[in-house]
């Protein structure tokens, strides 16, 4: 198999460029830079709609997503806190992936999945990675066993004037290296 494993990347908020949507595309370049091919599903590309499993009409974005994931190797997640939850755009996202309920890899079955969680503020954190970490196994995901927490307050992936903070990017690229790793191993394994 010459071809690269896919990580899609899940995250942000409806405003491109925020702390999560920038944690993520860092993410997303460590993994591309282990061998994989990315796709990013952020500001603009997540769907908006709230998922209905009544009506099986998709939007653009949530087809154009589903469709990644079915296709993907690995996935990462990167919310922002929304008052010690995962915010609701990136749920909803998520909820899309019922969508993948009757595939042979149901849901998230056999990936990797890294989770990035962005909060203004230490106390959220936790509470939101948990939930994060209880929803990917729920979907049958396997959360990588490092997870980065930022602390908006502090700029991590930096603002005006100011360059992201070292320690930050490190931190999402090592959930994007686990999740890269992860997937190459899984293809080696794969019958040919």
């Amino acid at each position: 198999m010459s071809e690269q494993p896919l990580i899609v990347g899940l995250g942000g908020t409806t405003r491109a460029g925020s702390t999560s949507e920038k944690a993520l595309a860092a993410a997303l370049q460590a993994a591309a830079d282990a061998g994989c091919a990315t796709q990013l599903f952020g500001a603009g590309a997540l769907p908006t709609e709230p998922y209905d499993p009544a009506r099986p009409e998709r939007s653009p974005q949530a087809a154009d997503m589903v469709e990644a994931l079915r296709r993907a190797d690995g996935v990462i997640i990167a919310t922002p806190a929304y008052h010690g939850g995962i915010s609701g755009l990136v749920k909803n996202a998520i909820d899309f992936t019922e969508d993948l309920r009757a595939d042979t890899r149901v849901y998230l079955d056999g990936r990797a999945v890294g989770c990035i969680v962005c909060a203004e503020g230490a106390q959220a954190m936790g509470s939101t990675l948990a939930s994060l970490r209880a929803v990917v196994h729920a979907l049958r995901g396997w959360p990588t066993p490092y997870s980065a927490t930022l602390n908006s307050r502090d700029r991590p992936m930096g603002g005006e004037g100011q360059g992201a903070d070292p320690a930050a990017i490190e931190a999402c690229a090592t959930v994007g290296r686990q999740v890269a790793e992860f997937a190459h191993m899984k293809r080696a394994a794969r019958p040919t």
